[in-house]
């Protein structure tokens, strides 16, 4: 008995020894995990605010070969990158009715100028601006010394002269410049997307950006910088478990439209309208009531103010003397439909715009 329990013995510690070296060798050869997706880059912008104005800046520190830190206003309100071509291009390129281009394009300072001209429009037609230039392409450096990411070559437009429409008057060298994120394709006559849109994104990664809430603290008068705000790139996480409220877009002949269908409703009078989320309004939210008695009415403070857009996102703030201002008008005045809700919707609701699946998530 004794023998032949040592020899079962040995077959088991052999079969245990077999085994072990079966599982080790399966262990060697399990695939390293996969790394999560990463967004692009996370940014920091800059916020300022002069009287009741509040404006939030996106640094542009590389365009081509010139190596200057312009600063651009963070606009959601409209797609393509504008910039003064002062510092740019040679001055000696630059009259008071256009850029000299002889040929189709030019290339000058890493910067391709092109021939093909066009007029930004910006605002409505109580209030707005004019810009005039030309079709250019470059690489771009996003951000500065705090955080920055570089473009291939892409499209955006360079001005020799911005207006005043209301008075006529031209505006300082880069005081108009635009960093236009919306998701239109189109401007004017020129097809310029969001420079935000032409990153290439690695496997699981969307392209389109997000909004952190802005601190309504930090706007100052010299700005201040505020990091981690923009996100570039969107990640599963974003889209599918962070809480957004996804609203999808209208294709239009001018690209996919911001403006999204909701209800409105200020001081107990409920209206139907389309709502457009717009940083670049840096003051007062302009709901546009087609019964208004008036042409342009401020609500007084303390007036309540709720949007609930069809997709089941929901809004509600009180008007203060100095926050959340709000105009009614009617747009037979204006000539503009949309309901513009002003960059204070910003430092109360997160923002997110996935121009892969043409969508607006907003979260509050």
């Amino acid at each position: 008995m004794g023998k032949i329990y040592q020899k079962h013995l040995l077959l088991i510690v052999g079969g245990l020894f077999v085994s072990l070296l079966i599982t080790s060798c399966k262990k060697d050869h399990t695939p390293a995990p996969t790394p999560a997706p990463k967004p692009i880059a996370t940014l920091g912008l800059y916020e300022l605010q002069s009287t009741i104005y509040r404006r939030v800046f996106i640094p542009i520190s590389q365009v081509g070969d010139i190596k200057n830190t312009y600063y651009s206003v963070f606009d959601t309100g409209s797609s393509a990158m504008t910039m003064d071509a002062d510092g740019l291009i040679p001055a000696s390129m630059i009259t008071s009715t256009g850029i000299t281009i002889t040929g189709d394009s030019l290339v000058v300072n890493g910067i391709t100028v092109t021939k093909q001209t066009a007029t930004l429009t910006y605002g409505d037609a109580t209030n707005g601006t004019k810009e005039y230039g030309n079709l250019a392409y470059a690489i771009i450096t996003i951000g500065d010394v705090n955080g920055s990411v570089t473009t291939k070559r892409i499209p955006f437009f360079l001005y020799y002269k911005a207006v005043d429409v209301k008075s006529g008057t031209s505006l300082g060298k880069h005081e108009n410049d635009v960093f236009g994120v919306g998701p239109n394709t189109s401007f004017s006559n020129l097809a310029i997307a969001s420079p935000l849109s032409y990153f290439t994104t690695a496997a699981n990664v969307t392209q389109g950006f997000k909004l952190s809430k802005f601190d309504k603290t930090a706007f100052s008068t010299n700005g201040t910088y505020v990091k981690d705000l923009l996100t570039i790139g969107l990640v599963p996480d974003d889209l599918n478990s962070a809480g957004f409220i996804m609203h999808s877009l209208v294709h239009t002949s001018a690209g996919y439209s911001p403006n999204i269908p909701a209800t409105i409703v200020y001081n107990g009078k409920s209206i139907q309208g389309s709502l457009l989320f717009d940083t670049g309004t840096p003051a007062f939210a302009n709901i546009e009531d087609p019964n208004a008695t008036t042409d342009q009415t401020t609500l007084p403070a303390n007036s309540s103010v709720t949007i609930t857009t069809t997709s089941g996102f929901s809004y509600q703030y009180t008007t203060t003397s100095d926050y959340n201002l709000t105009q009614v008008l009617n747009p037979s005045y204006t000539h503009d439909p949309r309901t513009i809700f002003s960059i204070d919707f910003f430092t109360d609701n997160e923002f997110l715009l996935d121009y892969t699946n043409h969508r607006i998530g907003l979260k509050n």
